[in-house]
């Protein structure tokens, strides 16, 4: 029977021992695990409203007959752990990687007020149709990490008829943003949410002091101190600078959870129920589904973090369960 809807399958991932707490999860990579070694040449692209943002190319190989693109979480780059190490995995056998880095998340401010966000899709769509102008006949794939899952869902749905990629992956996206506002304001998340804040609220200050907000936010560079959490950031910053309302509109028109059912694209949705930045409410039923899209579930893995092994030796099966999906889509010169 042809299912109308999409699926929602029990993941084969189970955390041993010694990372079943979803902080260790969650930590361990970002802080503990040793990076794969990785060499990567950054390209800078003009946009077309005079900005740019910086893509990193991992290893060229001889012949290439995939492009996977990356795109990564809330301050990330290609610096972060899961960035470096899924890139360091994913080139070889005939596959190029690239990381998009979201406006002023390269090491370099960004040249406007504006920044991005989890619903922020016109920059990755002119990099995926510049990719596709570079490389028409190579076939091409996506995985997005947290934000950037949240990002590549909505630009999926929102693009059902798109040209440019064969396959996608999400990872640990805040598939409703507005439940995951309120999550990693509780309890031990809000060391997340603290951590994140600071380099926000870093780089808002660093482009106060060469950018005019004035005429954009109703706040100066020291009342940006007094922003304690994400939902105040977003109801003070993100929605003025990127024209929504306030926090709630925003939350409500970028959340990915309202794209899932117009995804046309055979895409796999990562997540972990005990994922420390969310809760169980974001988890939709299989019926808002589209018959492209599955999600598959594990009890443990805490965000962006799916550690397997001993602890003398751990690994990560995120690395191993994107490879394996994309080689349904992508050859390999092996």
């Amino acid at each position: 029977m042809h299912l109308t809807h999409g699926k929602i399958i029990k993941s084969a991932f189970e955390a041993p021992r010694w990372a079943r707490n979803r902080h260790v999860q969650t930590m361990w990579p970002r802080f503990v695990q040793r990076r794969l070694p990785l060499t990567y040449q950054m390209e800078r692209l003009a946009l077309p409203d005079g900005d740019f943002v910086d893509l990193a190319w991992g290893p060229a190989p001889e012949k290439m007959t995939g492009l996977v693109v990356m795109f990564h979480g809330l301050e990330g780059s290609i610096r972060s752990h899961y960035a470096n190490d899924m890139m360091g995995r994913l080139s070889g056998a005939g596959w190029q990687v690239v990381l998009m880095h979201f406006r002023g998340c390269s090491g370099e401010l960004n040249r406007l007020p504006r920044a991005y966000h989890s619903g922020e899709t016109g920059d990755p769509a002119f990099v995926l149709e510049t990719l596709h102008q570079r490389y028409p006949d190579v076939p091409k794939v996506a995985v997005g990490f947290s934000l950037g899952g949240n990002m590549l869902l909505k630009l999926l749905g929102e693009n059902p008829a798109q040209h440019w990629l064969q396959a996608a992956v999400s990872v640990s996206a805040p598939l409703k943003l507005a439940e995951c506002a309120i999550s990693i304001d509780q309890g031990f998340s809000r060391i997340y949410q603290a951590y994140l804040l600071k380099s926000m609220k870093c780089t808002l200050q660093q482009k106060m002091a060469i950018i005019d907000y004035r005429p954009l936010l109703q706040l100066s560079a020291n009342e940006v101190d007094g922003i304690v959490n994400f939902r105040q950031f977003d109801d003070c910053v993100t929605a003025p600078l990127h024209g929504f309302v306030d926090a709630d509109d925003y939350y409500e028109k970028c959340s990915a959870f309202h794209f899932l059912s117009a995804i046309r694209c055979p895409t796999l949705v990562l997540h972990s129920i005990d994922d420390p930045f969310m809760n169980h409410l974001i988890i939709p039923e299989e019926s808002a589904l589209a018959p492209d899209v599955t999600i598959e579930l594990s009890d443990t893995g805490g965000h962006v973090g799916f550690m397997q092994g001993s602890i003398f030796s751990p690994e990560t099966w995120l690395h191993a369960r994107v490879k394996s999906f994309f080689c349904n889509y992508l050859p390999t010169d092996q």
